[in-house]
């Protein structure tokens, strides 16, 4: 459920194609996304899960995977 919701946030983001994303996808090499990019897809996961997310843990995020961990250790 995390990672549905997440691809339709990068997508949205990045403007590429859901079906692209998997959860080893890379938010820089994979996608091209800079940090801009990156910022604005955390923004939209605090957004959408109604969670914080911290910049020290934000900062360590390189995959999808990352961000679905990332997701449900902060919704937990």
């Amino acid at each position: 459920m995390e990672f549905e919701k997440l691809k339709k946030i990068i997508a949205e983001v990045l403007n590429v194609d859901p079906d692209e994303i998997t959860m080893e996808t890379t938010f820089q090499d994979d996608l091209g996304a800079d940090s801009l990019d990156v910022y604005q897809i955390i923004m939209g996961i605090e957004e959408e899960f109604d969670i914080e997310i911290p910049a020290e843990t934000a900062e360590q995020v390189t995959t999808v995977e990352d961000a679905v961990e990332m997701i449900k250790n902060a919704v937990n």
